[in-house]
């Protein structure tokens, strides 16, 4: 199992906010258009997010919800096994601060081939997340 943890970022909105818009997932309707360069074919509702990078289709579902602290998931359909999840934590009234870790079950052969995309991949998500409209 190999784990690869974002840095943490910041967001000029309270947690409980930043929660109650990635809890629903169709609330990432706004996300779509900037997405669109890096992936295809996304689809979601409340639990599930699907979608295609660089020709590899990944099914996210949401499996628990820790109200206000965290989101958790795990692949549906993937390449690899994973979990994923947001921790969302306040920083003051209108500030909170999140982190976004991926475990993924990966060989030590593979673990070489997808450590950076991986990790690439967790950062610019946590970036993403940091920067939508709450």
């Amino acid at each position: 199992m190999a784990q690869f943890e974002s840095g943490v970022k910041y967001v000029p909105y309270s947690q409980e906010r930043v929660f109650n818009k990635l809890s629903d997932l169709s609330n990432l309707e706004s996300v779509r258009e900037k997405l669109a360069d890096k992936v295809q074919g996304m689809e979601f509702d409340r639990d599930s997010l699907s979608f295609t990078v660089q020709g590899i289709n990944i099914t996210l579902c949401i499996i628990e919800r820790e109200p206000y602290k965290c989101i958790k998931f795990e692949s549906g359909k993937s390449p690899l096994p994973m979990n994923l999840w947001i921790q969302i934590l306040p920083v003051e009234a209108e500030q909170a601060k999140l982190k976004v870790t991926l475990r993924a079950e990966v060989n030590m052969f593979m673990k070489t081939m997808v450590s950076k995309p991986l990790q690439e991949g967790v950062d610019k998500l946590a970036e993403m997340l940091s920067m939508i409209s709450y």
